[in-house]
């Protein structure tokens, strides 16, 4: 098996089911769906030599935010999936399990809590929202749920050879 392709969609696989459970979040409990252009906007400022900001939703539109910030939250599921490649390898690939799984979902919540919250305005582990303990919550649940997404997509990769 290629395994580039099977990070691709393992990757894509996870994010989609980090996606879903978006959806569900805001059908069960009212939670506002993440806003990937102002993603796109943060990723369009680092080309102009900002990292960081107060507001991102203060900052200067960029043409095509959204598209941007949607093409970096896959890039991101693939590029994560390709950590659990790294660190398990090919056994894992051919035999997914769930450990290793969450595991590298859950240890991914350190990219938002240490660099895109700070960088876009939310402080450090979203340290300056209105209720910071809710934000950390919901980024940790939904992080397991990619992780659970990684061994989903694992699972259905190995059903579909």
């Amino acid at each position: 098996m290629d395994y580039l392709v099977a990070i691709i969609f393992i990757g894509i696989g996870a994010t989609v089911v980090m996606d879903v459970w978006g959806i569900m979040r805001r059908k069960l409990f009212g939670t506002p769906l993440p806003n990937y252009a102002q993603v796109g906007r943060w990723i369009a400022h680092m080309r102009r030599g900002r990292f960081r900001h107060e507001s991102i939703a203060k900052a200067t539109a960029v043409h095509g935010e959204r598209g941007i910030g949607w093409t970096a939250h896959y890039a991101i599921g693939i590029a994560f999936a390709g950590l659990l490649f790294g660190l398990w390898g090919r056994e894992w690939i051919d035999r997914p399990t769930l450990g290793p799984a969450l595991l590298v979902g859950l240890a991914t919540i350190a990219a938002p809590f240490l660099l895109m919250q700070p960088g876009m305005g939310a402080g450090l582990a979203a340290s300056r929202t209105p209720r910071p303990t809710a934000a950390r919550v919901q980024s940790l649940v939904t992080h397991a749920v990619f992780g659970a997404g990684l061994y989903l997509a694992g699972r259905a990769l190995t059903l579909l050879q």
